[in-house]
């Protein structure tokens, strides 16, 4: 309903929780269309995955009075919400349980939701500030630049917790909640690129460690930065209703965003994601855009067959059955080529490193079943992830991407 700052579309997330009367209502709200611009998730707790695991009844509560309405079946529940995640892709996932309990400054209450794309957790009226490494422009010869990430992560706190006080808060009550907790979120995007560089197939065993360690090395130094910040300037006020002893500037310093347009500014690949497509068509309003994988045209240009395979990309958005040895077709393997189970490890290898939450879309091929998707979420929990939201292809009409480009060209 209102652009953010004029320019762009507003971005919402509508989050309910799983007890609520009216949830199977908000599970298929996408359904009777509306809500464009909104994202929806259900707030899950630790009890109604108890219930789930034991086929109990699960109880569906008023919280206005705490009185329950109704008892029903968690697994009544549960495949509404995958059956509709298969339709439209809403609702996501929030394991509330798991968020709390990663909480670095509980004694502020409890959170209930967080940000349009899920990777901020925030307690009311808290704001989000975050920023994101770009590892691709860290490659060098093959090899991650270890000095230059920790000294980009040096800068960019500094620079994220120096926002904090020139930012102008468009109420009150925002900005005395951002200044009690100086909550930043420093994170990555360009992985893909960067595995890609590094000739790392973005499904194996060595980019999951390759992912963990690097997020890693970018806590290790936000979180020492964040210190000497303290001793310089003084630690964030609700200091002591938090986790941390010792001077800290800034409760957390560590997110995983989707950088939706700023991966696109920077000629990356988007937050933790896969490459969605080797040419892709990309709808922005009445905007369209149409780009091949700049990493993809390098080698095509070396590939006496080039131009014939880019016909075939721009047709398919993908090597597959392309006449390329197989170790290019595993290293540019796109998001729905992909295992589902290696997106989910992937996003939970770089959350165990990180303080609030990452954001990650689970790409889906368009016959992937609703039991399937069920199954993806709770694999999600048990590896620790904060929350989850998944896309099966083609399930919305208006959706923003699509593989493959007629119009893109060799030397575009």
């Amino acid at each position: 309903a209102v652009k953010q700052g004029g320019k762009r579309r507003g971005a919402n997330m509508a989050v309910l929780a799983s007890s609520h009367p009216d949830i199977f209502d908000f599970i298929s709200a996408k359904d009777r269309g509306g809500l464009a611009n909104f994202n929806l998730s259900v707030g899950f707790d630790a009890h109604f995955f108890d219930c789930l695991g034991q086929n109990r009844d699960y109880d569906l509560v008023n919280p206005r009075n705490n009185s329950v309405w109704a008892s029903v079946d968690a697994r009544e529940i549960w495949q509404a919400l995958g059956q509709a995640a298969w339709r439209t892709g809403d609702p996501g996932v929030l394991f509330l349980d798991t968020i709390n309990e990663k909480n670095t400054v509980p004694g502020l209450g409890t959170i209930e939701a967080t940000n349009p794309c899920g990777e901020q957790p925030l307690l009311p009226f808290e704001s989000c500030n975050l920023g994101s490494i770009n590892l691709s422009r860290c490659i060098v010869k093959g090899e991650l630049d270890e000095e230059r990430v920790q000294d980009v992560a040096d800068r960019g706190v500094r620079f994220l917790d120096a926002v904090i006080d020139v930012n102008r808060f468009p109420v009150p009550a925002i900005r005395t909640k951002t200044l009690l907790t100086r909550k930043v979120g420093l994170g990555v995007m360009g992985l893909a690129d960067a595995l890609i560089l590094m000739e790392i197939p973005y499904e194996s065993a060595t980019a999951l460690r390759f992912a963990a360690r690097t997020m890693a090395l970018i806590a290790r130094r936000a979180r020492e930065t964040s210190r000497q910040l303290g001793e310089e300037k003084g630690s964030f006020p609700a200091i002591d209703q938090s986790i941390w002893s010792g001077p800290m500037r800034n409760a957390t310093v560590t997110t995983v965003a989707p950088t939706g347009s700023l991966h696109l500014i920077a000629g990356t690949s988007s937050g933790i994601e896969p490459v969605f497509s080797l040419a892709t068509t990309r709808r922005m309003g009445k905007r369209v855009i149409t780009l091949v994988h700049p990493l993809l045209k390098k080698y095509l240009k070396t590939h006496r067959s080039g131009r014939d395979i880019l016909q075939h990309v721009n047709r398919t958005g993908s090597l597959a059955s392309a006449p390329v040895p197989g170790s290019i077709r595993e290293l540019f393997r796109t998001a729905t080529e992909i295992d589902p189970d290696h997106h989910i490890r992937m996003q939970a290898a770089v959350q165990s490193h990180v303080e609030n939450a990452v954001s990650k879309t689970i790409n889906l091929p368009e016959d992937t079943g609703a039991d399937e998707i069920c199954r993806l979420f709770l694999l999600a929990r048990s590896l620790g992830c904060k929350g989850v939201t998944i896309y099966r292809y083609n399930s919305r009409k208006d959706q923003v991407l699509s593989r493959g480009c007629e119009m893109c060209r060799m030397d575009r």
